[in-house]
């Protein structure tokens, strides 16, 4: 993958790698026994929050055991489900998943849409997108998916302007007008909150803007639009595991309309559920 996370990521998460592969070696991952705990591999906020609401309230009555295993990287998730030492993961949304199929091999696959967690661009020195100076440097995301999706809500605020066709690979390459000689500060999506202060302004995901003390509804100087958005954070499995009862009933659970207050109630517009 271009420019995805490096191995200092993976490296810094092979506590976790390391936990959910004794969770595959145990039995309880890998194994499509209904009565087996599901092990289900999830960024901490708010995918992990969700999944311990529907632990706590929802799982028991229904029938499913869940074990959560939060990580926080975006590469662990997809490598633990491929390899087996965790059934499902939550963290991702589905341009993500085919780049990254394409790109190492995996065959992953979507099972429902939950959330949609909006993209912001967030800065401690200017409070509008008009504000952002001449020269300003702006923090990207620097997984392919991600940063063809910044650099479209820039040029959706007339920041710059993109060729016809970029799509969702687009790349600081694609741009073709830049009116303001922005610059470009490509970082791992999970460092771009740290960062955004030593920045003029930063696109970070939505899930790492949670998880870091920011509230997109009121702290971003502009979001993505829900509407027509196809950026919506999934449940997936290695291909062939769509059918196992035990995910069949996680994806119930999640898309439930107990699920969809919850998430409503909890995070006001920085999530937004996509059911």
């Amino acid at each position: 993958m271009r420019n995805a996370l490096k191995f200092t990521s993976v490296l810094a998460t092979a506590g976790i790698a390391l936990s959910l592969a004794a969770c595959g070696s145990s039995g309880s991952s890998g194994s499509s026994d209904p009565n087996a705990p599901l092990t289900v591999a999830a960024s901490p906020t708010p995918h992990g929050q969700i999944l311990k609401y529907v632990k706590d309230h929802l799982a028991e009555k229904a029938g499913l055991k869940l074990d959560i295993k939060e990580v926080t990287d975006y590469v662990t998730p997809n490598t633990a489900v491929q390899d087996g030492s965790a059934d499902a993961n939550y963290f991702q949304h589905v341009p993500y998943l085919e780049d990254f199929n394409k790109k190492h091999g995996t065959a992953i696959v979507s099972v429902a849409p939950v959330h949609l967690e909006p993209l912001g661009v967030y800065s401690k020195k200017v409070k509008s997108v008009t504000e952002i100076p001449d020269g300003a440097t702006i923090g990207l995301p620097n997984d392919a998916t991600n940063e063809g999706r910044a650099l479209k809500l820039l040029a959706d605020n007339k920041l710059i302007t993109l060729k016809d066709g970029a799509g969702t690979a687009a790349t600081p390459a694609d741009i073709t007008a830049n009116p303001k000689n922005l610059k470009w500060k490509e970082l791992e999506a999970a460092q771009l909150p740290r960062s955004v202060a030593d920045l003029d302004a930063a696109v970070i995901n939505g899930n790492y803007a949670l998880d870091s003390g920011l509230k997109p509804a009121t702290d971003a100087i502009v979001l993505e639009k829900a509407e027509g958005n196809p950026y919506a954070n999934i449940l997936a499995v290695k291909k062939g595991k769509e059918n196992d009862p035990r995910v069949k009933k996680l994806a119930e659970l999640l898309r439930s309309a107990e699920v969809k207050k919850y998430i409503d109630d909890t995070f006001q517009g920085s999530v937004i559920p996509a059911f």
